[in-house]
């Protein structure tokens, strides 16, 4: 049996949905970021929380904020390096 899904406590939605590369053109490839991957991105390095502090926030388990913040690292990581847009999902 699947453990159900719990719902993340996150913050307010970022003011901008879209970034992208300087001269880009709209066909280039989207990287999406969940709502709660800006969350965790957003108590861990700007607010400056720990992992701990910011799961407890979040009302997640410490392991689980870690696969969260991975993920949202590997994003912004893979749109900064390739050049692709990085869109913030507000939904989930």
């Amino acid at each position: 049996m699947v453990r159900p899904k719990c719902d993340k406590k996150v913050g307010p939605c970022p003011k901008y949905e879209e970034f992208k590369p300087e001269g880009c053109p709209k066909s280039m490839e989207v990287v999406e970021i969940a709502r709660e991957e800006a969350e965790a991105l957003r108590l861990k390095n700007i607010v400056g929380l720990d992992q701990k502090e910011s799961a407890k926030k979040m009302g997640i388990s410490q392991s689980t904020f870690q696969r969260i913040l991975t993920v949202a690292y590997k994003k912004v990581s893979q749109a900064l390096i390739e050049g692709k847009i990085i869109k913030l999902n507000k939904d989930k």
